[in-house]
């Protein structure tokens, strides 16, 4: 029988993660884990730890120049707030094109990264961000990169007793050229199929650096560090974009080996490089 529990404050959390040693989650929007009542009912813990109405874990604000998100901020939050659209745009066009309305009024960020399903739509934008996340136990805090919080998919570092207290990203500068993409079977209310994130610096054409990340396509969600070294410093054009397309693609082959799904996924991959490349830079690719 699942016990429900809704703590009042930050510290309540903590301590209730502790005493039910390993048998307790943390639910926020609910928006995967009801899924999983019904059909995955055997994956889920005794006890639920509702953190949906603690103010600060919903809260978006700016710290000694980085910005802090509370897990328990909605999409929509997030595509809302100002210091975002501010200075992460990129990661509020993530965000906004997450489910249905009703699933970003609900769903949090830090479910989103913490459920860490392949198809998850901050988290290419949250690593190309080079987000950092805080977490919590009774041991007392940790602050890992977003780049050593998966496993695989579906698993994460977190341990029995440890959560996701913070996300904390760096300001975009203005001057960032940045884009998201996804492929669904449908424009709007899809689950992703793929996704790319990408944010790059660009000074006369030519590029100083970028930061590539898709979902969906490695194992686990890392940087393409292959082909951001192949166009810096490199003039900003189709041409070249068509080829880090190649290379990622390679990448992921070399990676995952060749299965049944990679005569779709190869030029698949190829394509939404070259495309969300292009769209940062404003290409009609």
């Amino acid at each position: 029988m699942m016990q429900y529990h809704k703590p009042k404050n930050i510290s309540e959390v903590t301590e209730l993660l502790d005493t039910f040693n390993g048998s307790a989650q943390i639910i926020a929007g609910g928006t995967d884990m009801l899924v999983e009542t019904r059909y995955h009912q055997q994956n889920l813990k005794e006890h639920w730890i509702d953190i949906s109405e603690i103010d600060e874990l919903k809260q978006i604000h700016v710290i000694d120049g980085q910005i802090s998100i509370g897990p328990a901020a909605t999409h929509s939050d997030i595509t809302g707030n100002d210091v975002i659209k501010q200075h992460a745009p990129l990661l509020a066009e993530a965000c906004r094109v997450i489910g249905s309305l009703q699933i970003r009024n609900r769903g949090t960020i830090g479910g989103n990264v913490c459920n860490a399903s392949p198809c998850a739509d901050s988290i290419p934008a949250l690593i190309v961000l080079d987000a950092q996340l805080v977490i919590d136990s009774a041991e007392g805090e940790q602050v890992k990169p977003i780049s050593e919080f998966f496993i695989k998919p579906y698993k994460t570092i977190l341990t029995p007793g440890s959560w996701l207290k913070n996300i904390r990203i760096h300001k975009m500068d203005t001057e960032d050229k940045f884009a998201f993409l996804k492929l669904g079977r449908r424009n709007a209310l899809a689950i992703s199929r793929m996704n790319f994130a990408v944010v790059m610096k660009i000074s006369n054409h030519i590029i100083d650096s970028v930061r590539l990340a898709p979902g969906s396509v490695y194992p686990i969600w890392r940087r393409v560090t292959e082909a951001e070294e192949f166009l810096q410093g490199k003039k900003a054009s189709e041409t070249m974009f068509k080829e880090a397309g190649k290379i990622v693609a390679d990448s992921m082959i070399k990676t995952s080996g060749r299965r049944w799904s990679t005569p779709y996924k190869e030029p698949a991959v190829a394509n939404l490089t070259e495309r969300v490349l292009c769209k940062a830079v404003k290409f009609d690719c």
